[in-house]
Order: C-alpha cells, then sequence, then structure tokens
C-alpha cells in the first residue's frame, strides 16, 4: 500500500456539476484509472476511506455524487451509522432519489466522468475500469454498455434488480459490452432473487461477455458497507480480493 492523497472535485456533467471524491497515491504519477459508483447512501465518509483503499493499491479513483442534480452530497441527511431498520424514513426519502436517476441520465453522466478522468494528469492514458456497489452495480454495467471502447473491465458487488423485466435492465444492454466483468452477489438479497441471478448468467454467457458470477453465500445486500448493519468483513474481504484481482488483469502492463 503506498501514500494516498484524497481531495473534493468538481466535474463538469450532462445538467450541472457533479461534486466528486480522488484519491490517488501521493506520488503524483498517472495511474490506471477506476469510476467507483457509490450506494444508494451516497457520496460519505465510507466510500471515501473505500476509495482510499483502492488508491493505496495504485489507482487513481473517481467517485461521483450522482444524485449532484439534488444537490451536493450528502443530498440527504444521513446518521453515521445507518441503520433502515432503526429509522424507516431513510428509505423513505432515498427511494424517490434512487428511482430519479434513470439510465438515459447515468449514461450522459458516464461521458462526464470518462472525460473528466481522460482529462486528469493523475490518470494513465488508456482505458479505465468501474468498480460499483448496491444500485452502482446497475450503473456499472450500463456504463460499460455505453462505452465498450473505454472501460475495460467492471465489477459490481452486492448489485440489485441486475436482470428484471424492465426494458432497460442491465442484462438486457450485455451485448455491447467489451469489459471483462465480475460480479460478487450477496447470498441474502431479495433485490437479486436467484431468478435474476440466473438470467443475468444466462445473457452474459450468450453475448460471449468475458465474465464471473459469485454468490457469496449467507452475506446480506450491502456487505461491504461497514457503516451500516449489513457488513460482513469475510464477505468484504472476499471483495477486495476479487476486485484487485481482476484490476491487476486489466492493468498488469501499466502498473
Amino acid at each position: 500500500m503506498t501514500d494516498v492523497q484524497g481531495t473534493a472535485v468538481d466535474v463538469p456533467a450532462a445538467d450541472g456539476v457533479a461534486d466528486a471524491y480522488l484519491a490517488h497515491p501521493a506520488d503524483g504519477n498517472p495511474r490506471p484509472a477506476v469510476l467507483f459508483y457509490q450506494d444508494a447512501y451516497g457520496l460519505r465518509p465510507y466510500l471515501r476511506s473505500m476509495a482510499d483503499r483502492l488508491a493505496g493499491a495504485g489507482y487513481t479513483v473517481l467517485v461521483p455524487n450522482v444524485f449532484y442534480r439534488l444537490g451536493r452530497a450528502p443530498v440527504t441527511e444521513l446518521p453515521e451509522f445507518i441503520d433502515p431498520g432503526a429509522d424507516p424514513t431513510i428509505w423513505e426519502r432515498l427511494g424517490p432519489i434512487v428511482a430519479s436517476l434513470t439510465p438515459d441520465l447515468i449514461e450522459r453522466d458516464a461521458e462526464s466522468y470518462l472525460r473528466w478522468l481522460a482529462d486528469s494528469p493523475l490518470t494513465a492514458d488508456g482505458p479505465v475500469a468501474i468498480t460499483g456497489y448496491c444500485m452502482g452495480a446497475r450503473l456499472a454495467v450500463w456504463t460499460a454498455a455505453a462505452h465498450p471502447g473505454r472501460v475495460a473491465a467492471a465489477a459490481g458487488f452486492h448489485g440489485g434488480r441486475l436482470a428484471t423485466d424492465d426494458p432497460r435492465s442491465p442484462h438486457r444492454v450485455v451485448g455491447s459490452i467489451t469489459a471483462e466483468l465480475y460480479f460478487g452477489h450477496a447470498g441474502d438479497d431479495a433485490s437479486l432473487p436467484d431468478e435474476q441471478v440466473r438470467r443475468l448468467e444466462e445473457a452474459l454467457t450468450e453475448a460471449g461477455v468475458r465474465h464471473r458470477c459469485e454468490v457469496y453465500e449467507h452475506a446480506k445486500h450491502g456487505y461491504t458497507q461497514a457503516d451500516t448493519p449489513a457488513y460482513d468483513r469475510a464477505a468484504d474481504e472476499r471483495h477486495w480480493a476479487a476486485l484487485l484481482d481482476l484490476l491487476e488483469r486489466t492493468f498488469r502492463q501499466s502498473l
């Protein structure tokens, strides 16, 4: 692990300015870029610590506030430890915010995030990778599909609603993906039942997408998020091993 520098940055986006967090090795040398997509709880201290850990492994990491149209993060106030079971109003507030972010908006914003990374002196030339959590897994798939020439790898962890009946369901767009994909599904996840796990796997296989889908048995939706009750240390460390392995394979010649 190397020393890391983290800073707040503003990214010109499709409909305004997206506030974001940028983490990178403190030596200032250009490194392979990783676009980090948040979960529904948004850009907050714990996600910044995750970005720092990833940067410490040798990457330049951008974590945009994907809800920027509604204001700078946090777009809704959240406690330091986020427990919707103790406060049901958390999801009453977050539900409409998440629903407001349509696939079309995501694809437009992704162009802005990728352009910003390409222009940054802290980013090495070449393709980028993506990692996404909960809702961020869907964003990762949509971005990889919309920008196949730019995205070389994408990972999604405890993602939900990845293979629904919606016409814009992520599994319906995988035919254009050229990136290698990895999914670490939560074994205990009402937002991704077994039927959707099978449907996603079938879609990826039929499209010829290089991929690996694993179910982290007994892990709950949100298992990587230590500021929530869903956190599972063993599953989280498994996620880090899988993510860093994917990135190392993708950027082996750049590191």
